[in-house]
């Protein structure tokens, strides 16, 4: 089951990395002649965050996102502003119970779903307590 534990708060005018940047791209076939410069520094916030007011980093527990590219031990950057729309990597509560799904509102309800064949799709009963928490906007994934 994809469980996160403890979201982080990123704190308003807090720098969450800012890094080098190559001036060229990195050849994932065949090897191009290396640039041993950097051309200046990238803010990940600027690429990585829209609205950092309602923005949480979350860290995943379980495989049941795998399909998505979202493993265990990674981490989501979560938009709680963000509309909640069919398709969309969710974090849910459903029943007091936190998870990580994809949102799949079809014409007989709503639908939790794992990216990963091994779990069963998580039918929502139409009296059941179900909050979207906020949206996934990115997998921060370990290599």
């Amino acid at each position: 089951m994809g469980v996160i534990i403890g979201p982080r708060v990123i704190d308003a005018g807090t720098s969450l990395l800012s890094v080098l940047i190559s001036p060229v791209p990195v050849a994932a076939g065949y090897p191009s002649p290396a640039q041993d410069y950097f051309d200046g520094r990238i803010d990940l916030n600027e690429h990585l965050i829209k609205d950092i007011t309602s923005t949480y980093v979350v860290r995943v527990s379980g495989d049941s996102m795998e399909g998505a590219g979202i493993s265990d031990g990674d981490e989501l950057i979560v938009n709680r502003a963000l509309e909640p729309r069919d398709g969309c990597v969710v974090v849910a509560v459903l029943d007091g119970e936190l998870t990580v799904k994809r949102l799949r509102l079809t014409a007989s309800g709503v639908v939790l779903q794992a990216d990963n064949p091994r779990y069963p799709d998580i039918r929502v009963p139409g009296l059941s307590d179900l909050v979207i928490w906020g949206v996934a906007t990115r997998c921060l994934h370990h290599v």
